[in-house]
């Protein structure tokens, strides 16, 4: 599908956003795949258009190639990317014992309940090319994490030796590599669902969605069959394609990207 291992990558000293970079230059014709990495961010964006703070000493990096999946498939690619997160830091970190390193639905990477990295996901038919641009941008806490935020933050200094974001790339990009071509545009997607469950939290979980329509708690039952995020709520099982997801039946956001 993609040899991602051997990707053209686009390294900065400071940018405004990777995500943005890279999509900007794939739609002016750059060669793709492309990784464009950062070593800070001036206006880095989580989902929602949130900002993500970026200093020096962290991961910042985005993906772009051309995806000939279904463009009613691209919403599985952050489920892909926060695999690929969590293998890739788990491949070359040696974590301290009982580091509970995990995702949680749609984007993030926590250790417990605190939020070490997110995912954000943007996508395209703008390009001309068969299929859709994807861009898969990664924003992980290496040594440091902002303060007063008002929710659980945490960096990867603070569980283990953290690597340099030029390791991590490498094994970042090896891991979708693998995860990309077991996808196979969505024909495998059962094969993603199981793999994002088994490094999620456990089924019960009490958590809190954040909808457009206000706070529905509930309890994790894992993802659905096209990748939305199941929640058993008053004793039914219902199904979330959008929404903020707080753990432990909290309703405050928690700003995830």
């Amino acid at each position: 599908m993609i040899a991602l291992p051997t990707t053209r990558i686009l390294h900065l000293t400071e940018t405004g956003s990777t995500n943005a970079d890279a999509m900007r230059l794939a739609l002016n014709g750059e060669e793709l795949p492309l990784w464009v990495i950062a070593d800070s961010q001036t206006s880095g964006r989580g989902r929602a258009g949130r900002s993500w703070v970026s200093p020096a000493g962290n991961f910042y990096a985005s993906l772009a190639f051309c995806c000939t999946a279904p463009i009613e498939n691209a919403g599985q690619l952050s489920l892909i990317a926060g695999i690929s997160a969590i293998d890739a830091i788990r491949a070359i970190t040696e974590l301290a014992p009982g580091t509970g390193l995990r995702l949680k639905w749609p984007n993030d990477i926590l250790v417990e309940v605190a939020k070490m990295g997110g995912v954000l996901v943007e996508s395209t038919t703008a390009c001309g090319r068969p299929g859709f641009l994807a861009v898969l941008g990664f924003g992980l806490n290496l040594v440091s994490s902002p303060d007063e935020l008002g929710r659980a933050v945490t960096c990867l200094s603070r569980h283990g030796q953290p690597p340099a974001p030029t390791e991590l790339l490498n094994a970042l990009s090896l891991n979708l590599s693998h995860w990309l071509d077991l996808w196979d545009g969505g024909a495998n997607f059962d094969a993603i669902r199981q793999a994002w469950t088994e490094r999620a939290g456990p089924p019960g979980e009490p958590i809190t969605i954040n909808t457009i329509r206000g706070p529905v708690s509930g309890s994790y039952q894992g993802l659905s069959e096209t990748g939305a995020l199941r929640a058993e709520v008053n004793g039914i099982l219902v199904d979330f394609g959008h929404g903020d997801v707080a753990l432990g039946g909290d309703a405050g956001n928690d700003g995830a990207p």
